[in-house]
């Protein structure tokens, strides 16, 4: 029987991860997720060197470590642990899926203590390493990877979806929205299916364009992708799309330059701080930095668990808006996502994972 358990994610320096379901329970209140003071705080603090005589290696996707979005988040997660621990981190960028095995062998075989996946596209690439390889340490993101010598770390995209299309559907003046997906696999359906019972909820009237690119390494696929979109009339789209949103706040921005106005609203990092407040109406957050972290500090206080799997929703502070949606979107709209972010996580709203 497949184990899913879940846990609550809490900022940086404070976290804790809960177990339910199948396996024994252990529970610490989250402490939401952290502020960008508190961030700034965590990255101040001097290192306990606890972890300089560890490796941890990360292994990306085809988006690579620059993406803007999920990859650089949790590249961010293991400069965090250096920052924290003085632990050695290294990445890998992979150009093509042949990449993947190769790239996490080479952490493996150089005796890294821990070998992450970044993405759901690496899961096989990462079964088989950690099945030849069942002394090593190996975590993913995005997948679920059943063997006894990995954790697995899965997020609720579909939660915090909800609440941007909440405030997707309660901004549009068109009521014509946009979203644009990477590739076509379950974890981005999330994202899709999340936004737009969002948007359904409180506009009924609204429509949601989807376009999915099949790529998250493409922004000029993004560009076109949006082009198409916003000339259908929407004046926002969400992308859940790697670096190939980028293109999608590229023609953002060449239409506010001409007077035309539009949103984006960015994905995993609050994307506002790459592209500015201009084209983003707000974020959903998935933080993959703080989950990078917290795993790999477990393999240096010994505390790693192979074979668990972590479900991070908005209960947890896995995913949510940052703060900075207070710039753009009304203080009117905010309360309402907190209405309905309160109902999600008392169960009263179940969303949906799949469109």
């Amino acid at each position: 029987m497949k184990k899913v358990l879940s846990t609550a994610l809490m900022a940086v320096t404070v976290s804790a991860l809960a177990l339910s379901g199948c396996a024994k329970k252990e529970e610490t209140k989250p402490a939401g997720s952290a502020t960008p003071a508190a961030s700034a705080a965590a990255s101040a603090a001097p290192s306990n060197n606890s972890g300089k005589d560890f490796k941890i290696g990360m292994v990306t996707d085809i988006g690579g470590v620059n993406d803007k979005s999920f990859n650089q988040s949790a590249w961010e997660g293991l400069q965090q642990l250096k920052k924290q621990t003085s632990a050695n981190v290294k990445n890998l960028e992979s150009k093509s899926d042949a990449d993947y095995t190769p790239n996490l062998n080479q952490f493996v075989k150089d005796g890294y203590n821990l070998t992450w996946g970044i993405g759901f596209l690496m899961g096989d690439a990462l079964k088989v390493v950690a099945t030849q390889n069942p002394n090593a340490k190996l975590a993913i993101i995005d997948n679920v990877v059943e063997a006894p010598n990995v954790e697995s770390v899965t997020f609720s995209e579909q939660e915090g979806s909800y609440l941007v299309g909440v405030v997707a559907g309660l901004t549009t003046k068109t009521n014509k929205i946009g979203f644009v997906g990477g590739v076509d696999i379950p974890v981005i359906k999330r994202f899709e299916a999340g936004f737009v019972a969002g948007v359904k909820a409180v506009n009924p009237k609204a429509t949601v364009k989807i376009n999915y690119t099949g790529a998250f390494d493409k922004p000029d696929l993004g560009k076109a992708a949006a082009a198409t979109i916003y000339n259908d009339g929407a004046d926002i789209i969400f992308h859940a799309s790697g670096s190939t949103g980028n293109g999608v706040f590229n023609e953002a921005k060449d239409r506010s330059k001409n007077g035309k106005k539009v949103w984006v609203i960015g994905v995993d990092k609050d994307q506002s701080l790459e592209f500015g407040d201009e084209v983003t109406l707000t974020s959903m957050l998935k933080r993959v930095d703080n989950a990078v972290t917290r795993v790999s500090k477990d393999v240096i206080d010994n505390k790693f668990q192979g074979g668990k799997v972590v479900v991070l929703g908005l209960k947890d502070d896995g995913v949510g808006l940052p703060e900075t949606s207070k710039k753009n979107v009304s203080a009117d709209i905010l309360k309402k996502v907190d209405e309905y972010k309160a109902k999600i996580i008392s169960g009263e709203i179940k969303v949906p994972e799949k469109p």
